[in-house]
């Protein structure tokens, strides 16, 4: 196959992608126990790393206090809530996601967990561009139920500004590689976390939080 089918048969297959995910709208959440619950104070438990990157879950949890703030809600700090495990023998995240809703609602006394998952975490090099991509889901857990309040996935890209329109095929290659080593060098995995989580995080509709008692747009959702 020549270089011009090749690209020709990629545009059309990405065409193709593209008008399915616009012919398919994602479904709205059910709120109706996020409203019964309404909780005020959320406490974050350690993310999950099903990355390849062992600086995944330090860097999300770091960011996700922000959004959760603007959104609303009262976070217990995270340095609290690692000493307080770690006290209690508890360092893998894996292990602390076992621990029953009943029970960190005793210890720490909050309305809701956070359960976080990253599957995605780091730069991602291909033959014609690099990018660090960062994805997560999470988990919003009332505490004195166990009930599954809320769920959501987001994802972010340092390629999403990029221009790759110029240069050529062997601009596009040599970019590819400086853009690779500057995202190992310059840690823009962590910058784009925190796109990520804000996009996680941060109440929103459709399918976003609802606004917490602590923001003014409290019960407009």
């Amino acid at each position: 196959m020549s270089v011009h089918r090749f690209f020709r048969a990629a545009l059309l297959a990405g065409g193709v992608s593209l008008l399915a995910a616009c012919a398919t709208p994602p479904q709205p959440f059910d709120y109706s126990a996020y409203k019964a619950s309404r909780p005020a104070s959320i406490l974050v438990l350690p993310p999950l790393n099903n990355s390849t990157d062992i600086n995944a879950s330090a860097s999300v949890l770091a960011q996700v206090t922000q959004p959760l703030a603007e959104s609303g809600y009262y976070v217990l700090p995270v340095t609290l809530m690692t000493e307080t495990f770690r006290n209690n023998g508890l360092t893998v995240a894996a292990d602390i996601h076992d621990v029953a809703p009943a029970k960190l609602r005793q210890i720490f006394g909050a309305d809701a967990a956070l359960y976080i998952g990253i599957s995605r975490y780091g730069a991602s090099y291909t033959v014609f561009d690099s990018a660090a991509i960062v994805s997560a889901e999470a988990r919003l857990v009332d505490l004195r139920s166990g009930q599954v309040l809320w769920s959501g996935s987001a994802s972010a890209s340092s390629a999403e500004q990029n221009n790759n329109n110029q240069g050529g095929l062997v601009g596009l290659l040599v970019t590819a590689i400086v853009k690779q080593v500057l995202n190992n060098l310059t840690d823009k995995s962590h910058q784009v976390a925190g796109v990520a989580t804000g996009r996680l995080l941060s109440a929103r509709p459709p399918n976003g939080l609802l606004y917490g008692p602590r923001s003014p747009k409290f019960g407009t959702d």
